[in-house]
């Protein structure tokens, strides 16, 4: 990882405000990308499928990948590096050190695909009011967020966390790949990750949801009983051809 010149890496215990990853902090855009287009994370990127594919899609626009786990990572970089895409880069860190990283309003979109649900724990959901404090702290006002998920319980949760909050729903399906012609899910229809297509060949549905990032002060968690997934997802070395 260290060998690659699209990676930055900064852990909890190595972080330090001289970092030179946290001095990239509002200069993403002069210091590294080279020009002003719009920035869009992909969060818990695993081998970053998002980011690149994303950064094909849109060559107008700047895409960074951000995990812990570099061997994931990897192969994501890997490829991007090799195909010389100057609009990619990868940060491994821990999400919760983002405000840290990123300046306010230097973001213009989240992604968050196929996260664990976090079902014993709401500040460790990446959809939770716990994190929706931090998104702000960096994304630009009505800036959006993108929820792909294959979890009844995250998505359920984060539905209900925006309903009780007052964000604007541009979208929200439970079944993605039954509405593949709205132009809305176009873009969250036209990649799948590596554990997308467990999920779709186990025959379980993905949901997905797209909303604002308004700037608030207050938020209200949700209280409701949500029904706990019963699944788990196969191993890192399932082939799903098999």
């Amino acid at each position: 990882m260290e060998t690659f010149s699209n990676v930055f890496q900064c852990g909890a215990r190595e972080f330090l405000p001289d970092n030179p990853v946290s001095q990239m902090a509002g200069h993403w855009r002069e210091n590294y990308f080279h020009n002003t287009h719009p920035i869009i994370l992909e969060l818990g990127c695993g081998r970053g499928e998002y980011t690149v594919g994303l950064a094909r899609r849109y060559p107008d626009c700047n895409f960074i990948g951000i995990d812990i786990k570099g061997a994931r990572m990897w192969a994501g970089a890997k490829e991007a590096e090799l195909d010389h895409m100057t609009n990619v880069a990868f940060l491994r860190t821990n999400i919760e050190l983002l405000p840290h990283f990123f300046a306010a309003d230097e973001i213009d979109q989240i992604w968050i695909t196929f996260c664990d649900p976090q079902m014993k724990k709401a500040t460790k959901r990446l959809t939770s009011t716990w994190f929706m404090q931090r998104y702000q702290q960096i994304v630009k006002p009505n800036g959006t967020i993108h929820l792909k998920t294959d979890s009844p319980f995250l998505y359920t949760y984060t539905r209900e966390m925006l309903r009780i909050n007052h964000y604007p729903v541009l979208a929200d399906t439970d079944d993605l790949y039954a509405h593949t012609s709205d132009p809305l899910l176009v873009d969250a229809a036209a990649l799948q990750t590596h554990y997308e297509k467990q999920w779709l060949d186990r025959g379980l549905t993905i949901k997905y949801l797209e909303w604002q990032l308004q700037h608030k002060s207050e938020w209200e968690e949700p209280t409701i009983e949500i029904e706990k997934d019963t699944y788990r997802s196969y191993g890192r070395n399932y082939n799903v051809t098999q």
